[in-house]
């Protein structure tokens, strides 16, 4: 059995009000580096991963690092794990979006699977990606637990596919800032055994 302890790194700035952050390169809040370092307990008490698997993006290397750090591990960046590509709309505001794209902002929250951000990605395009983080783990990591630190919108693409379910469940699936669930394979099937729990941290 493969065991994918799948994170969302900790609080940032943009999260609200909501911006399009994408790949802005940003780093964790003092709120998110309180939620990575209670979520790196967490894991530390629960699991022995192998691996820790991380977006090159600073929020996402900032949480792996402390996960890291208590479970004596190095992360490694897998580039399929960055975040959406929302081109032109990448750290705008959800009001100014909606201003200046009515009727794709709308569609964004109501179809997303037919959404492709202006100069950006598509979701069928994260989809794509986070198939190619499920297939490295299955190929390298046969009976073992491995950390994968991702984003919101990978995550979801991620759990999409473990839970057999169509692109436009995309909002159906929380991911909460500094979120844990939990992801077991066994041969050719999948279970999720724990989605979006989070660690109480003081704000």
């Amino acid at each position: 059995m493969t065991r994918i302890i799948l994170v969302r790194h900790g609080h940032v700035e943009g999260i609200s009000p909501e911006r399009f952050r994408g790949r802005r390169d940003i780093d964790l809040s003092d709120l998110g580096a309180r939620q990575a370092q209670a979520t790196a307990q967490r894991i530390a008490r629960e699991w022995r991963p192998a691996a820790i698997y991380s977006s090159p993006l600073k929020r996402c290397l900032q949480t792996a690092a402390a996960i890291a750090s208590v479970c004596r591990l190095s992360p490694t960046v897998l580039a399929d794990l960055d975040d959406v590509d929302y081109g032109d709309w990448e750290w705008r505001t959800h009001e100014e979006v909606r201003a200046q794209w009515p009727a794709l902002f709308e569609q964004w929250f109501s179809a997303p699977q037919l959404v492709r951000f202006p100069n950006g990605e598509s979701l069928q395009e994260v989809v794509a990606r986070a198939a190619d983080v499920l297939r490295f783990v299955r190929e390298r990591h046969e009976r073992e637990t491995v950390v994968v630190v991702g984003h919101s919108i990978v995550n979801r693409a991620l759990l999409l596919q473990t839970l057999d379910q169509p692109l436009s469940a995309y909002w159906r699936i929380g991911q909460d800032p500094g979120s844990v669930s939990e992801i077991e394979i066994v041969g050719h099937g999948t279970t999720v055994r724990r989605l979006n729990e989070t660690c109480m941290v003081a704000s």
